[in-house]
């Protein structure tokens, strides 16, 4: 059965068509990526599904009882919304909570049938069971722990659960509004660039999240080793018109580029014939022999439908980095480094090399210190200790995360600033503008007003413009769209120099580099090979750990008594017998104490789950609020001390 079925859909804006005839269906699983240039309506489209923009014409048919949740790139005038309808301060947890609000409606109608059926109603029964079914469809009584698992799973630490919502970065809320709409169970999903601002982990968090999800989802993105991971259908927009292709990303690329060629073809042979018709009609327009057979033609040349490609899709990015002088063999070397922040240490004893034309892919989550690393190895920080050795003839060209170096030196306009970071007249520099799509006029566009694509476009022409043999590039995706990525990944590969890359784009990792090194531990490791063969190696050392992990876990799930029982026979966790002297009589009087405390943490969080077990304790928001947060504290006391246990007894 069809979630969604959009039919004939029109869209107006500003007065001008942006989409028409736009058709679709999705059934459970489909999993629609929508393509299209910047301005060909795709996020428009996701908020039409979600009702939060109008239909000008065509019809938007919902399942009965579906429930639709959007994640858009709005999520700081989401958040003040939610805000705006509550009362007090906001935490993250009341956050992510709000896109809930049918489950906690339906918590609270079967308080009220339970309380009816108590009092002998017989109509109750039957809808309470059909209250229970529509909740143990969402998920189950445990939809508070699966809201949480999704913030977690985006790279959120417990603690900040119940941080205010007004504490967090822009970036930040993008991942929590990402985790509110998972975490309401919907059977429509929408979301609008759900990549931005998500490390590696995190990305392939979500695509595994979103394959197994039970629901419909419809997605924009940029991210194109995300979409292939992701998708099972296309919806191509262009010139307003849409077009369905089923199958995965790569698949429609490579059909579209077929059609592109054929397009091309076609309109090729098309102005032959309409110069052919034309040349006749001018030459023998005024002979009186020919006038009849000239004013055939000129009726044939007004009945010609004109093949056209898009206005709006004439223009894209193209443009190469130019040979590079010659640098040493090394390039740069560092030497036991450490990277340090204010009361952090980033990276300690990092080894880092790179030689003349190698392509350096540098990974890891947020926060472990790249960005740093590479400010450190572009001159713009000093390292906390080691040595930092730079070779022979290197001329560094650095791009960074938000394009900071634009705003230096008073520049006024796009032009102002290419001129101050390039030293080019204004002729030259008018023309490197144009390679990265700023003709005419938009060179005087004030700077401030620039878009983040914009800012991207630029900083790449001031980049191209040094002709450095080293590059350092952080983040250069960041704002691009997927032509304009796809136009970057062609200059690195072409580039003859040495480069140093931070990216979470995993297909331009892919593409252009040679070598691979990680932030894991606080140091750094050097894999042979690009993505593909550190995805590997990565992957097989997990598969190699996963038996002692397995193992782990079922001693624990095992409890105290197995814990107990390898102390008393003396054995290690293998099972082999330990060598080390008798625990003291302080130690094994301490040990005792704590075997103590976690039977009866243990028989508390026993108890507290047969309490919640009742719909009585989900009455409320209030209610249920509070019943999470005891069941959360008694579960961590639990925790806590199996670690303090585990510490003692070794």
């Amino acid at each position: 059965m069809a979630v969604v079925i959009a039919s004939d859909l029109a869209k107006d804006m500003a007065g001008e068509p942006l989409l028409r005839g736009v058709s679709f269906k999705l059934e459970r699983r489909d999993r629609l990526t929508v393509a299209g240039r910047n301005g060909a309506g795709k996020t428009t489209l996701l908020r039409m599904l979600a009702g939060e923009s109008s239909v000008d014409g065509g019809k938007i048919a919902l399942a009965k009882g579906v429930r639709v949740a959007l994640h858009d790139q709005r999520p700081l005038r989401r958040a003040h919304a939610v805000a705006g309808r509550g009362s007090g301060r906001l935490s993250l947890r009341d956050y992510v909570l709000s896109g809930c609000r049918e489950l906690v409606a339906l918590e609270e109608e079967l308080a009220a049938l339970a309380q009816g059926m108590a009092e002998g109603d017989e109509r109750a029964f039957d809808a309470y069971a059909r209250a229970e079914a529509a909740l143990e469809h969402a998920g189950g009584w445990t939809w508070r722990d699966r809201a949480t698992s999704m913030v977690r799973g985006l790279g959120f630490e417990g603690d900040e659960l119940d941080r205010e919502l007004s504490t967090f970065s822009g970036g930040e809320l993008t991942r929590a509004s990402l985790a509110r709409a998972l975490a309401a169970g919907p059977d429509l999903l929408l979301l609008d660039e759900p990549t931005n601002h998500l490390d590696i982990a995190s990305l392939e968090w979500l695509e595994k999240t979103l394959v197994a999800l039970d629901a419909a989802v419809v997605l924009v993105a940029h991210d194109r080793w995300f979409l292939e991971a992701v998708g099972n259908g296309v919806l191509e927009l262009e010139a307003g018109r849409s077009r369905f292709f089923a199958g995965t990303w790569t698949a429609w690329r490579k059909e579209a580029a077929q059609r592109e060629l054929a397009l091309g073809r076609a309109i090729d042979k098309q102005q032959a014939e309409i110069a052919r018709l034309e040349r006749f009609v001018e030459r023998f327009r005024a002979k009186a022999t020919k006038a009849r057979q000239a004013q055939s033609r000129v009726k044939r040349l007004e009945k010609i439908e004109r093949i056209d490609r898009d206005p709006r899709d004439t223009r894209s990015l193209a443009f190469t980095f130019k040979p590079p002088q010659r640098s040493g063999r090394v390039v740069f070397e560092l030497e036991d480094g450490r990277v340090e922040v204010p009361g952090r240490v980033l990276l300690d004893h990092a080894e880092l090399w790179l030689e003349r034309g190698e392509h350096l892919a540098l990974v890891g989550p947020n926060g472990t210190g790249k960005t740093t690393l590479i400010e450190t190895l572009a001159g713009r920080r000093d390292l906390a200790a080691g040595r930092l050795r730079r070779g022979h003839n290197v001329q560094l060209g650095y791009l960074s995360q938000h394009a900071e170096e634009l705003n230096a030196g008073g520049s006024r306009t796009v032009l102002e600033a290419c001129q101050r970071l390039t030293g080019l007249k204004p002729g030259p520099a008018r023309a490197l503008l144009g390679r990265f799509l700023f003709s005419g006029e938009e060179g005087d566009k004030p700077l401030q007003g620039l878009s983040g694509g914009e800012r991207r476009r630029l900083s790449l022409a001031v980049l191209v413009a040094g002709g450095a043999n080293l590059l350092i590039i952080d983040e250069p995706t960041n704002h691009l769209d997927l032509e304009s990525r796809e136009a970057l990944e062609e200059a690195l590969l072409g580039f003859e120099g040495s480069l140093v890359l931070v990216s979470h784009d995993r297909a331009l990792l892919s593409a252009v580099g040679t070598r691979t090194v990680a932030v894991e531990d606080g140091t750094l490791r050097s894999y042979n090979g690009g993505w593909e063969d550190y995805l590997r190696d990565r992957e097989e050392r997990r598969a190699a750990e996963e038996p002692a992990v397995g193992a782990g876990a079922k001693a624990s799930v095992n409890g105290v008594a197995t814990s107990k029982a390898a102390v008393r026979n003396g054995g290690a966790r293998g099972g082999a017998p330990s060598s080390s002297p008798p625990p003291s009589k302080n130690r094994r009087r301490e040990t005792e104490r704590l075997e103590g405390r976690i039977e009866e943490a243990e028989a508390v969080l026993s108890r507290l789950e047969d309490e919640l077990a009742e719909p009585g304790a989900w009455a409320s928001p209030e209610r249920s609020a509070q019943s999470t947060r005891r069941h959360e504290d008694a579960k961590r006391a639990v925790a806590e001390l199996y670690a303090r246990y585990e510490a003692l007894v070794g």
